[in-house]
């Protein structure tokens, strides 16, 4: 069975790139390199739940520890509104450099399951990072899967995150809950 290094960004969003893959003979070992997630106990319950989850389903797994607030937040701060794209590049070139340097011929990642992500971006980030250290992107469509996948996680008891994972998306999902707040004050009053 062929393998490929799958970038994991959670359990929740791999179980159905892991059933897909797998329905292709192509078995993913799960690679878990995410720095742009905050705060730490958001990092360690994803984390957590993709270390408990991998054994019980036969899949190799690499962490690659690495809490990296500060460098990720150093990396957007020139261009908030670009930071997506910056977040991709970073998780995407160290998949690609990891995958290269440890003998996999391919590569891909669970973020291209996302209906709420930039896909085509993240798709073309890969391809170039893949260019670059001389790895094939292993690009599949994954988001039919997403709410399937989605609902087998909850069924699972998965841990379920509400936001991406860095702290301006964070901060964007509470930005909506206060203008909710704002605009039906008195469903809020104790």
């Amino acid at each position: 069975m062929e393998k490929t290094l799958m970038h994991t960004c959670c359990a929740p969003c791999s179980v159905s790139c892991i059933q897909l893959l797998r329905s292709q003979g192509i078995e993913p070992v799960s690679y878990w390199y995410n720095p742009n997630i905050h705060p730490y106990q958001e990092y360690k319950a994803r984390r957590d739940t993709l270390m408990a989850y991998a054994p019980g389903i036969g899949m190799e797994l690499i962490v690659q520890e690495d809490y990296g607030l500060k460098d990720f937040c150093r990396a957007v701060s020139g261009d908030l509104d670009r930071r997506c794209g910056v977040c991709y590049e970073l998780r995407l070139e160290q998949t690609a450099r990891y995958a290269a340097r440890h003998g996999f011929s391919s590569f891909t990642t669970t973020l291209l399951v996302s209906p709420y992500q930039q896909h085509e971006l993240i798709a073309e980030t890969a391809r170039r990072m893949g260019e670059r250290y001389g790895v094939a992107f292993l690009y599949r469509d994954f988001r039919p899967g997403f709410r399937d996948g989605q609902a087998q996680a909850r069924e699972l008891g998965f841990y379920m995150q509400k936001y991406c994972g860095c702290v301006f998306s964070e901060a964007e999902r509470y930005a909506k809950q206060i203008r909710r707040d704002m605009e039906e004050p008195e469903k809020h009053i104790g």
